[in-house]
């Protein structure tokens, strides 16, 4: 099953099958072989002939081969090809904010495992994959790749196979249904459309000249079945048999020009397009601004108008999804849907025919800024961690609407984009992605704007996230220069991104000097903000590092108060982890674990792998000043791994890699170097979920200010 974090690399990450595989025993026969053989195998052929389901269950079946997995990357959301190692890495678990290139970080992350990647869709960014798939096959020598694309990835050791349509039976009656493929796959899905169907009660010779007629190809057939509801097999075949003849008469009257599908897969697409209503084609058209799976709000925000109306969004889709058009995704945060590729470029290719695209692509991404911007104004507050999991779930179509943005000649709506998603990027642990747009925004526009301002405080943050002083410094000033003279927001994100270069520094003056106007305005009735959290957290760490215990606890104290007026819990979180941090300091052990757990609990919830890493250290520690060597030992090995996720250990800040060393030699005198390794073992290669369950278990309470050995 899929894991959370990094895991323990049995698993990976595969989707459970939601309909049965019909036939393709030979074919799984032949890719499971193939991926034994050769260390890249790549399945072709046309649009919905079922590629994507064959490697999938291929994967499944080989799973157990892999000590590291089988982990799915689905590519088709995504445009940027640069972006394709941040997508592998998403996939994988892996959160690393490092500066390093993504590509560097993976083959590093993979190297020594057995891996199975699954590289799902690649036609579009054929380029990009190969050179990604080349350099981690170099680098990696226990990983393998199976890929779908309508083309070969032309990687040198690539071995191709074909996938072709199910086998159709010849012209002959009922004698010519037995052990057809593609007759079977019409009877399953037609049977969990249409309650009752059972083929032995239809026209066969109908049958037979439908599933002919589409050659074969799974995804004309099930949207064939989908038609079963409303019309008879003998009635579908014949107006099937009407649109290939008006095909064969006039080849130009066929609309869907455009990607090389087969035949037969264009035709059953366009049939079913003329048999949906006037409203389900136009909506079909609009959808493909989408990327990725969406719900019925955007969709009205996107695509309503006086042509389709609001009101009439939510049963225009379940006709969609009913017809098969769209796949329908009971979620736990509510309703989404998906359309398939093929499909999607067929309505994309309406929408340009409509002279419509661009209008509804603008449409999309002003939906999605809006919506970033109430994410914005409500992440530091009680709706905190819904905001968390709906953006997260949103992350395809910001990427689609970041691309569009990008596009655009005026730089202003990609520094508005990325710059409102500052919280996202920083929140969700997206710093690298973030700074990947944040940069190609920065160089369209230079102008003095607040967009400038809030784009250049963005980059600023992150690069802090990432440990990279120098580039938080450079954005303050930027900021400074670009900001009104009295533009007090843009001033305290210039303090805030200096007092955190100086943290990272080890500049205490500098974290003390810069963060001085936050804390002495914390109660203003000015809204509460990052830049204002984040000075007063540097603050707080130099106090501590300074040995003004009692000063860092009521910075933090006033912190926390701040913080829970307002009912936000991920700054929260980091100042618990502060305290714990203070109160170990003092010499005041249960504190310093009860606050420790505090925040692990909140950063487990947010998927915080760089707060999960310091919180375990913070545990670590603790465990270590009470006596308890192998618990901190095991604390470590755990702190380790999800360091190995994340890539910069301690963000490199001075005393938190100091302390760290300090535990670690001090367990290693204690336990020997061969009880150390056993315990640090434990730790490093248990499941992330069990390890953080073991750093909340009570055991790690009740200390006191040293003690025996354990």
């Amino acid at each position: 099953m899929a894991i959370t974090m990094a895991g323990k690399w049995q698993a990976g990450n595969l989707p459970a099958e939601l309909t049965s595989l019909i036939g393709r025993r030979t074919e799984l026969d032949q890719v499971r072989r193939a991926c034994r053989r050769s260390r890249l195998v790549t399945l072709t052929g046309v649009g919905g002939v079922g590629k994507s389901r064959l490697a999938l269950r291929a994967a499944a079946d080989l799973r157990a081969e892999f000590g590291g997995g089988a982990w799915l990357v689905e590519l088709s959301p995504l445009d940027d090809g640069t972006l394709l190692p941040h997508a592998i890495a998403e996939s994988l678990r892996l959160t690393d904010q490092t500066t390093r290139p993504m590509v560097e970080v993976l083959a590093e992350h993979l190297f020594g495992r057995e891996v199975l990647l699954v590289l799902d869709t690649c036609e579009h960014l054929v380029g990009s994959c190969a050179r990604t798939v080349g350099t981690l096959l170099e680098a990696v020598p226990g990983l393998r790749v199976l890929a779908t694309s309508r083309r070969p990835l032309e990687v040198p050791g690539e071995q191709v196979l074909v996938v072709e349509p199910l086998p159709v039976p010849p012209l002959g009656g009922a004698a010519a249904l037995a052990g057809g493929d593609a007759v079977e796959l019409l009877a399953v899905r037609a049977a969990e459309t249409v309650p009752g169907f059972d083929l032995a009660d239809e026209d066969q010779e109908a049958v037979v000249r439908l599933c002919r007629r589409l050659e074969g190809i799974p995804l004309a057939i099930e949207l064939a079945a989908a038609r079963l509801r409303e019309l008879p097999v003998g009635h579908l075949a014949d107006r099937l048999d009407d649109r290939f003849a008006a095909l064969g008469d006039d080849p130009a009257a066929a609309h869907e020009a455009g990607p090389p599908w087969h035949q037969a897969l264009r035709t059953a697409i366009g049939w079913s397009h003329e048999l949906c209503e006037p409203a389900e084609r136009l909506l079909w058209a609009r959808l493909s601004v989408f990327a990725g799976d969406f719900d019925a709000e955007a969709v009205r925000r996107v695509c309503a108008d006086e042509r389709l109306p609001e009101a009439d969004i939510g049963l225009l889709l379940d006709a969609l999804a009913d017809e098969s058009i769209l796949t329908w995704l009971p979620t736990g945060a509510g309703e989404r849907y998906r359309m398939l590729d093929t499909l999607r470029e067929y309505g994309a290719g309406w929408l340009r025919t409509l002279g419509e695209e661009e209008r509804f692509k603008q449409r999309h991404r002003e939906h999605y800024l809006s919506l970033a911007t109430r994410g914005a104004t409500g992440w530091l507050g009680p709706g905190q961690i819904p905001w968390y999991d709906r953006m997260i779930g949103e992350h395809d179509n910001l990427r689609a609407a970041l691309d569009v943005a990008l596009a655009a000649k005026d730089g202003i709506p990609a520094l508005e984009l990325a710059g409102t998603l500052a919280f996202f990027w920083y929140g969700c642990g997206y710093a690298k992605e973030g700074r990947h747009y944040l940069q190609q925004a920065l160089d369209l526009d230079t102008r003095p704007s607040p967009a400038l301002v809030q784009a250049l405080w963005a980059d600023g943050l992150l690069a802090a996230t990432q440990g990279d002083a120098d580039g938080a410094e450079i954005r303050a000033a930027q900021c400074e220069l670009a900001a009104e003279e009295d533009d007090a927001y843009a001033a305290m994100c210039v303090r805030a991104l200096r007092s955190s270069a100086g943290v990272i520094r080890g500049d205490l003056l500098q974290a003390m000097d810069q963060s001085e106007t936050a804390y002495r305005t914390r109660w203003s009735d000015e809204p509460l903000t990052i830049a204002n959290l984040l000075a007063l957290l540097c603050r707080a760490h130099a106090l501590t590092v300074s040995d003004r215990i009692d000063d860092a606890v009521a910075v933090l104290e006033d912190l926390r108060s701040l913080c829970d007026q307002r009912g936000e819990q991920s700054m929260r979180s980091h100042g618990d982890l502060l305290r714990g941090q203070a109160e170990l300091a003092g010499g005041r052990l249960d504190a310093a674990v009860a606050y420790g757990q505090a925040a692990l609990r909140t950063k487990r919830r947010l998927h915080d792998s760089f707060g999960i890493g310091l919180t375990v250290d913070l545990l670590a520690l603790a465990a270590g000043a009470a006596g308890q060597a192998r618990r901190a030992a095991r604390l470590l090995g755990l702190a380790q791994r999800i360091w190995s996720t994340h890539g910069q250990a301690q963000a490199s800040v001075p005393a938190w890699v100091a302390a760290r060393q300090a535990c670690e030699a001090q367990a290693r005198d204690v336990l020997g170097d061969n009880a150390y390794q056993v315990a640090y073992r434990t730790g490093f290669d248990s499941d992330i979920d069990a390890g953080i369950a073991y750093a909340l278990e009570p055991e790690g309470e009740g200390l006191h200010n040293g003690g025996p050995h354990s």
